[in-house]
């Protein structure tokens, strides 16, 4: 194509006119714009019109890399904002969104000449342009945080971005070479997958396939023709199926529309790769798409196909009932066709295949019959909302992409709350990751869940569609067995960070209660108060542990790090150069009777202690068995029944780490025990001893049958929870009276020696 050049234009650039021909290809560009905009009324057409005669003066003279009218590039991504029918506002913009960068106009001047709005639309897009950054990664994070803050505001903004990048991708060709890859990888990475979360599936399709056919052009290649020949050879038995269905659906007396749909070269490249398969494995290539009157219709549509072919089990989808997130409604089934083939059938109405085909776009459509329609604000705000949530929490660009490139693709669930509000879950997320993701609150304080009515334990995995119920008590905690399953980096943070805060305080007021004990074992009834009288004592005694606060040494003394008897014994000498004189008779008492059951300085225990003290998995203390406290390194107060075989193997090489421990009058919870249920095989009798431990109200918490095979005598082992030892009598009374049940006891120390 030939140019004439000019002098400079206004903005420095040289004016490199175009040539008449092309000057007559640009106009007849905007004609065929405008015969597009039949929707507009005449007004908003003029609107337009006077976008594209600014934009035509601003770009005069610059030319694209194909050597075309540079203004052929702004009427290109009009033309397919006019396709999704959107509003005059986004065609102005769409025309001008290159004037404020490449011509030097200005904020103001746009707003004057063509109002705020669509000042706000150019600013939007100029900004997403503007990002520069040194390395890929960090460019495409930055870039994608400021484009979904735009979103947020007006989700226009993103539709002109996206037919801008889409024609871009279109003329790629001219563009250098070594451009392709950056540009088709973010194109593919970034911008495929909005335009699919936003339904317009026509664009996701082909922004994927001219991605694909620029990163791998030999790839590209050999597929497209493999797909080439595979359509010649199965038009037959395509054509065939096609008219073995419109047969049927005119038998039945049902008006439908019946279209072909072809896998798109991208996605048939990623399925061959993902499962390492050949292309002659690929069986769902092709596929039709039925568009009937009503959503009625659809499911009768189903029903016929059903009769006339096999269904594939497990292929069925009904998108109808429970749409995805991004609007798409339709039902999915897969049958084997002739010849063994596997074919997909979509069905859906007319109004379901617009907001399929175009998505957010479609609100569009329907403004005008519809002036107070929210649909965009249905189809789009969740997921806006939920990034942007994730923008707040994370200011550091790369981990916000490395979050966000999660919830882009298509691999997540999506639930519904109690009050139908979509929330979308990463695939493999459980109760508990929900819980965190609606409030950190309501995440501490979980108890139980339902989901669809039904209660279910708190790692079940949240499916599709699924309404889910989070039940809260203001007493409880995250327990540690929740890192075990949760999925979410949000829930795991949450939980570490709640029970590092509440382990470090229980540590702490444990500590205090051991060093008071230890103290009055040396005579002195009370520790030294935290006050400015007793400050020189503190100090001097952190000097001497190497502690450097009055908490530290508490939390210290409580995970075992360091005994209480010789903090004690040097704190009640500090206490005594102080002029504190110790009480013979009260360290008498104490020293005598420390592991004695009616010892006063013992440490009390009630099942209220969390991450503080745990009782031990060998021998399962339960309120009324004789008790011992070890207090290991680093982890805390641990309780063993007093003849466990483990404890006396510790009290025989650390004894002074041993401490007294006794139960409290009111213990706060249940504790669990083992017990071995031996019953004879009979049909049923595992119901029987389930319903026997039930009606003594003990709770079971884990049953296990061994793995032999089945004989007439066999051993059933219950972990129960129990409130103490009276209670556990009538729970294996009641066992013992159970029809089938030969034996029952509780899994004592002695036992079980070698656990």
């Amino acid at each position: 194509m030939s140019a004439v050049l000019h002098p400079p234009s206004g903005n420095g650039k040289p004016a490199v006119l175009p040539s008449p021909a092309a000057a007559n290809a640009a106009a007849a560009s905007f004609a065929a714009l405008t015969a597009r905009l039949d929707y507009l009324d005449s007004a908003d057409v003029d609107q337009v019109r006077r976008a594209y005669r600014f934009a035509d003066e601003a770009h005069l003279g610059q030319i694209r890399a194909s050597g075309e009218p540079y203004i052929t590039h702004p009427i290109a991504v009009a033309a397919q904002c006019a396709e999704w029918k959107l509003d005059a506002q986004a065609l102005m913009a769409a025309l001008l969104h290159d004037a404020i960068e490449d011509c030097g106009v200005t904020k103001p001047e746009l707003i004057e000449r063509f109002g705020a709005p669509v000042a706000e639309l150019v600013d939007g897009l100029t900004k997403l342009d503007k990002l520069q950054f040194n390395t890929r990664e960090e460019n495409q994070a930055e870039s994608f945080r400021k484009m979904l803050l735009a979103m947020a505001r007006d989700v226009r903004v993103i539709l002109i971005k996206l037919a801008d990048r889409t024609h871009n991708m279109r003329t790629l060709d001219d563009v250098p070479r070594q451009k392709w890859g950056r540009i088709s990888s973010e194109t593919l990475e970034i911008y495929a997958p909005i335009a699919h979360r936003l339904g317009l599936n026509q664009t996701y399709r082909e922004l994927q396939d001219l991605s694909f056919r620029h990163l791998r052009p030999w790839r590209y290649q050999v597929l497209s023709k493999a797909v080439t020949k595979a359509r010649n050879r199965r038009r037959d038995l395509i054509q065939k199926v096609q008219r073995e269905v419109e047969a049927a659906f005119e038998a039945a007396g049902m008006k439908v529309r019946i279209s072909g749909r072809e896998k798109t070269l991208h996605s048939v490249y990623r399925k061959m790769d993902e499962k390492h398969l050949s292309f002659a494995q690929v069986t769902d290539i092709y596929g039709f798409r039925v568009i009937v009157p009503t959503v009625v219709d659809c499911y009768t549509a189903l029903g016929i196909l059903h009769q006339m072919y096999k269904p594939v089990p497990g292929k069925f989808k009904d998108h109808i009932a429970i749409p995805k997130l991004n609007g798409y409604q339709s039902l999915h089934t897969t049958l084997v066709g002739p010849s063994g083939v596997n074919v997909e059938f979509q069905m859906r109405t007319e109004a379901m295949h617009v907001v399929a085909e175009s998505g957010v776009a479609a609100h569009w459509l329907y403004k005008a019959s519809d002036p107070d329609s929210a649909t965009a604000e249905r189809l789009g705000t969740k997921w806006l909302q939920s990034l942007l949530d994730i923008q707040h929490e994370t200011r550091d660009a790369a981990e916000f992409w490395d979050h966000v490139k999660i919830d882009l693709f298509p691999d997540a669930v999506y639930v519904f709350t109690p009050k139908s509000q979509i929330m979308a879950m990463p695939r493999g997320a459980t109760v508990v990751d929900f819980a965190y993701a609606i409030h950190s609150d309501v995440g501490d304080h979980t108890v139980a869940a339902r989901i669809n009515n039904e209660q279910v334990p708190l790692r079940t995995e949240l499916k599709n569609g699924d309404v889910v119920e989070v039940v809260t008590a203001p007493v409880s905690t995250p327990n540690p067995a929740w890192l075990g399953f949760v999925r979410t980096g949000r829930a795991r943070s949450k939980i570490r960070h709640h029970l590092k805060t509440m382990a470090h305080a229980e540590s702490q007021e444990l500590g205090l209660k051991l060093l008071a004990q230890a103290l009055r074992a040396e005579g002195i009834e009370n520790l030294p108060e935290d006050n400015a009288q007793s400050h020189a004592t503190w100090e001097k005694l952190l000097r001497f542990t190497g502690n450097r606060s009055r908490a530290e040494l508490l939390t210290d003394l409580g995970l075992g790090k360091r005994i209480a008897s010789i903090v004690a014994k040097r704190l009640m000498t500090l206490m005594t150069e102080g002029g504190e004189k110790p009480n013979a008779l009260l360290m008498t008492r104490e020293r005598y009777t420390a592991h004695e059951s009616v010892s006063q300085g013992s440490v009390m225990l009630d099942g209220s202690e969390n991450a503080s003290v745990q009782y031990a998995p060998c021998c399962r203390p339960i309120p009324g068995d004789n008790i011992v406290g070890y207090l290991g390194r680093g982890e805390g107060l641990v309780v063993h029944v007093a003849e466990c075989a483990v404890a006396k193997r510790l009290q025989h090489k650390d004894s002074e780490r041993f401490i007294a421990v006794e139960w409290s009058d009111d213990p706060v919870r249940t504790f669990e025990t083992s017990l071995i249920v031996t019953v004879t095989n009979d049909k049923g009798v595992l119901a029987r001893v389930a319903a026997a431990l039930a009606s003594a109200e003990a709770d079971i918490t884990h049953l296990d049958m061994g793995n032999e095979a089945a004989q007439d005598a066999m051993d059933m082992r219950f972990l129960v929870a129990v409130r103490d030892q009276s209670h556990l009598d009538a729970v294996l009374r009641n066992v013992r009276r159970t029809a089938s049940v030969l034996r029952a006891r509780r899994v004592l120390p002695a036992n079980n020696p070698g656990n």
